[in-house]
């Protein structure tokens, strides 16, 4: 199946002068697309290199070795190469996507070719293409919603496709597809082809999900079919012509009820905080501005007017340069409205300005909004004050749009979520001015502060462009913290590992007086064996066959003087040394002296078996005399020591047990810094946590037991995940309920 690179390259710049324009819509998915599959890829082929050294260094012959170095250095050679191709060929996918039948035809075509052409490839072909076939099952399988959904929106888009003539370019066969044609240009075996296929498979198309969710949310913001609604593998899809525009509709690609549900949850939150505000205006005695005759009811679009006219921040607080320098300050809205409708004078009929009961409350609701911003301490200090410099410009959204507090797909309430959503794990302690993410908000609220003229637009905008940073800076991110939580998995398991076998041979080895050059095998040499049948006991299965080799050694250096067991010794032995050699031999320990040692043994053996005057040098060593009841005592007390603390954390260990991946926390040092991170994996065989920063790096590690002592003592807190919106308008009905009494 290798074939020259030429060929392949030739072919693929002559398609790329030939392609067909791509349609508008799809242009932004194609880029992201294609930069997001890149880096991918780049992970993968970093796995395979690692794979392969690996497999090198632990190769049992030379020729061996020496094949895994050529193909490593076939595949670092060419690799730039093979990335190009890929990506040419996903964007050629774009450009002229296959035509396809329907979803089930498909299938059924696909597996009939399958069963058909199997039996007419070579080995070494089938093995791919068995690989291959399995890879794509099983995204299409974990994928299935998205890339329904994504394949219904893309026929609408495409001139001359249909339901009955889909198309998808990100469907798994063509990408898988463009990859294995990438590779035909590699020189290497089946062994080292299926090894980049398992890479390939673990590190790009088990990560597709985030791209086909982003391809979708751009489509939907494109206004092509935003309703669409997908019920699982028995259930239908649906799809409604849009009511509103796609701003209206979810960022992410949920396609549920949900949206209409939040919506509706949303709406009657707000109704219901009117009514209480309505209540609190009643019981204070102030009747409706309407019916006083010496008012003139300001509202709608001359209220929006007035405001217009407003600086976007108080000429006392605005910020030159860093506008995160300082404290987040609270602005006064209520008194800054009414200092505008002073200025605004009365009519010529004499009567004074006054607010609306509706507008008053909206103002009232952004000023508790903004307190519950201030004081939110899932909010790091830098991103809370750049937050608060948007209090005025969110008051302006407000007023003229009243769906913000009604709609939690508003542009700007959407943006708000995202900011905050983002700074969550941004630690005040970060460098500001060589940190990408506190630049990206920086310049989001610089922007709104300088270009906002009352066009929600620029929320949208602004909202779109932060949400491609964060896309491509999560790529990154995700590609970090998954090499990091393989990293510590290898890691910890090979130390849980080292620890059970070094346990197990001193316990083992305690108990009699071993000859130094058998103690020198077990503890030098044939741990090593152990230590590798460990790591690999869930595929090879010889943990305990390699326990069960240290308990007949031990067993057969003890004199026997039984007719039985001397018959059971002399079967023993052969298979013994066979074992030992053999094991010894694979983890290469010490080959140029192994016929020596080998033969040193074989007499340690030998005179155990002949000598019963042994049998009073290899008998049990005495236990230390201690005296029972201060041990049982001196054990009581620790164990009633221990009974106190599990007590007293026993509420913590069961909210660390509530923490899920992906959940970020804040740990306070003893010297008063404080750091967040995010918790990236559990490995339960060690009690082990682990946690990394935004970066994807790995920060720190500790036990369940460890985080709720931390817990217990106020060093821990989990932070709140949130839409910082949602859980505003929470806090303001629990404000306003405690008022009411």
């Amino acid at each position: 199946m290798n074939k020259q690179s030429g060929i392949h390259y030739l072919r693929e710049h002559r398609e790329a002068g030939s392609s067909n324009p791509v349609p508008a819509q799809v242009v932004r998915i194609r880029d992201t697309v294609v930069a997001g599959l890149g880096d991918l890829l780049q992970g993968a082929f970093d796995a395979v290199d690692d794979s392969l050294f690996e497999l090198a260094n632990n190769a049992r012959s030379n020729n061996e070795q020496n094949r895994y170095f050529e193909a490593m250095r076939e595949i670092r050679i060419k690799r730039k190469g093979v990335e190009r191709h890929f990506q040419n060929a996903v964007a050629q996918l774009f450009a002229n996507p296959p035509r396809s039948g329907s979803v089930a035809a498909e299938e059924s075509l696909a597996g009939q070719a399958n069963s058909d052409s199997l039996s007419l490839v070579g080995d070494d072909d089938l093995e791919e293409q068995v690989a291959l076939n399995a890879m794509i099952s099983k995204s299409k399988v974990h994928f299935q919603g998205p890339l329904l959904q994504l394949q219904t929106r893309f026929s609408v888009v495409y001139p001359g496709a249909s339901e009955e003539i889909p198309v998808n370019p990100m469907a798994p066969e063509h990408l898988c597809s463009a990859f294995v044609e990438a590779i035909q240009a590699l020189e290497i075996q089946i062994r080292e082809r299926l090894i980049l296929l398992k890479q390939f498979d673990r590190y790009v198309v088990s990560n597709l999900g985030m791209l086909l969710d982003e391809a979708n949310r751009i489509l939907i913001q494109a206004g092509v079919i935003p309703n669409f609604r997908y019920h699982g593998k028995a259930g239908k899809q649906h799809s409604s012509s849009a009511s509103g525009t796609a701003a209206d509709q979810t960022a992410g690609d949920t396609a549920s009820p949900a949206v209409d549900q939040q919506g509706h949850h949303e709406g009657a939150m707000f109704e219901q905080i009117r009514q209480m505000l309505a209540r609190q205006r009643a019981n204070a005695g102030i009747p409706p501005r309407a019916s006083d005759p010496n008012v003139h009811v300001i509202g709608g679009a001359e209220l929006a007017s007035l405001l217009g006219s407003l600086p976007q921040q108080p000429p006392g607080e605005q910020v030159s340069g860093n506008l995160s320098s300082g404290k987040p300050v609270m602005v006064d809205l209520y008194e800054v409205v009414q200092q505008l409708l002073v200025q605004a004078g009365t009519t010529s009929d004499g009567k004074k300005p006054a607010l609306n009961e509706m507008d008053e409350d909206l103002i009232n609701l952004v000023s508790m909004l903004f307190e519950f911003i201030l004081d939110d301490y899932n909010l790091s200090a830098p991103v809370q004050v750049l937050i608060s410099r948007l209090q005025i410009p969110i008051l302006k959204v407000v007023i003229k749009d009243k769906t913000f507090f009604s709609k939690a797909t508003h542009p700007a309430r959407r943006l708000l979520n995202s900011l905050a959503r983002a700074g969550i794990g941004w630690s005040e302690s970060d460098e500001k001015t060589r940190d990408k993410l506190y630049e990206q908000i920086h310049s989001v609220v610089a922007r709104i502060l300088n270009e906002f003229d009352g066009d929600v637009t620029l929320f949208e905008t602004l909202g779109e462009e932060f949400e491609q940073f964060l896309a491509r800076e999560n790529r990154k991110s995700s590609l970090v913290e998954q090499r990091t939580r393989e990293s510590e998995r290898g890691r910890i398991k090979s130390q849980k590992a080292q620890e059970t076998v070094d346990q197990l041979l001193q316990k083992k080895l305690a108990r009699y007086k071993l000859q130094e050059p058998v103690r020198n095998i077990l503890l030098n040499g044939w741990s090593r064996v152990m230590f590798l049948a460990y790591l690999r006991d869930d595929v090879e299965h010889r943990w305990l066959q390699t326990v069960r080799v240290v308990d007949d050694l031990i067993w057969c250096l003890h004199p026997h003087q039984d007719d039985e067991e001397r018959d059971q010794w002399v079967r023993v032995v052969p298979g013994l040394l066979k074992s030992l050699r053999a094991g010894l031999e694979e983890v290469s320990y010490n080959s140029s002296k192994l016929d020596e040692m080998m033969s040193d043994l074989k007499h340690e053996l030998t005179e155990a078996f002949r000598a019963n005057a042994l049998a009073e040098a290899m008998e049990d060593t005495p236990e230390p005399e201690t005296d029972d009841d201060d041990a049982a005592g001196h054990q009581t007390a620790i164990q009633r020591q221990q009974e106190l603390e599990d007590a007293a954390i026993a509420e913590y260990v069961a909210q660390i047990d509530a923490i899920e991946i992906g959940n970020w926390v804040e740990f306070n040092l003893v010297n008063g810094a404080s750091f967040r991170c995010k918790l990236s994996a559990i490995i339960e065989e060690a009690d082990c946590f682990v946690f990394v920063n935004r970066m994807g790096l790995k920060v720190i590690e500790k036990s369940r037991t460890d985080l709720a002592h931390e817990m217990r003592r106020g060093r821990l807190t989990v932070l709140e995940q949130g839409a910082l919106i949602d859980r505003a308008l929470d806090a303001v009905v629990g404000t306003l309920r405690s008022k009411a009494g």
